[in-house]
């Protein structure tokens, strides 16, 4: 461990998963400070500010920053810092729902083991994906199935974790319809199809599915994207059953490839989704930001989730 104490700014969002934060608040910063990190607190009260705190906690020269949520606070964290020239390094305390990009960097669900990374400042470079002005870390999708992840209440959410999603999955399938999709890329020819779906992955873990794009990896400097073609409801849920196993990648409807950049455009009106969260609409330009930050990790590449 680095010597001398560090000076970190603790964002966390009060309400995130069943308030976990909120309750053993206390206990985490004794165990940061006792590693070493004198610990500052930032409870976020809306959409939107934790990316106003974390830029105000680079501009003010923080150490490291701490972001205590799910996927939500964790992208908003990102936008903040995406900008800066002073990117602090990053450590997650996974408290979310589903905690795609915690899980991609086998930090763990317990909260002293999540503690222990941190203050052990060991740190990996990752790859953050941008897409026009903004910034995301885990995935970047658009098409009719992508929009219920923003659907779903946070209440629902918090009560009853991904079974929402999958809820609202279902009730998605039953008014699926395809849009006309132009994709360009390096290194990649032209793709214009009708689509159900297109998924650029940043890391290994969507939604909680490992096996969906498991060749995505957090700094190689590349987008792994998958587009789904147009089918039907049959068709669909066959190629869902597939992708659970990961044996998707030779179905005809399904493209696949790898590129640093790429442009989606689109006739009809199609909306972003990025981490999660709503990302505005096409057309876009996603681009490959290498090695853009640095995340405290295991040093020995231990998965702990």
């Amino acid at each position: 461990m680095t010597s001398g104490y560090k000076r970190a700014r603790l964002i966390y969002n009060p309400t995130s998963g069943r308030e976990e934060m909120k309750r053993r608040l206390g206990e985490i910063l004794t165990l940061l400070e006792r590693g070493g990190i004198e610990t500052s607190t930032h409870a976020t009260c809306g959409e939107g500010d934790a990316s106003v705190a974390a830029a105000d906690a680079a501009d003010r020269g923080f150490d490291m920053i701490i972001a205590a949520g799910g996927d939500g606070t964790l992208y908003e964290v990102i936008n903040g810092l995406g900008e800066k020239p002073n990117r602090p390094p990053l450590g997650i305390l996974p408290v979310g729902t589903t905690n795609d990009f915690a899980r991609a960097l086998g930090i763990p669900r317990n909260l002293e083991y999540a503690c222990e990374l941190i203050t052990r400042q060991y740190s990996r470079p990752i790859d953050v994906g941008r897409a026009g002005k903004k910034y995301f870390i885990n995935i970047a999708g658009g098409g009719s199935l992508t929009e219920l992840t923003y659907e779903v209440p946070s209440k629902l959410k918090t009560m009853i974790g991904q079974l929402a999603y999958y809820m609202k999955g279902l009730e998605k399938m039953t008014r699926l319809r395809p849009m006309e999709l132009r994709i360009e890329g390096d290194g990649i020819e032209d793709i214009h199809e009708e689509i159900m779906l297109f998924l650029i992955c940043n890391s290994n873990s969507v939604g909680g599915f490992e096996k969906l794009a498991p060749a995505a990896t957090l700094d190689d400097g590349l987008f792994e994207v998958l587009v789904l073609k147009k089918c039907n409801l049959a068709e669909f849920i066959r190629i869902v059953t597939l992708a659970l196993r990961g044996e998707h990648f030779n179905d005809s409807h399904i493209l696949h490839f790898k590129t640093n950049r790429l442009t989606v455009t689109t006739p009809d009106y199609a909306q972003l989704n990025l981490d999660g969260e709503y990302g505005g609409t096409l057309p876009c330009t996603f681009t490959v930001l290498p090695s853009h930050l640095n995340i405290f990790v295991d040093e020995e590449g231990k998965t702990h989730y």
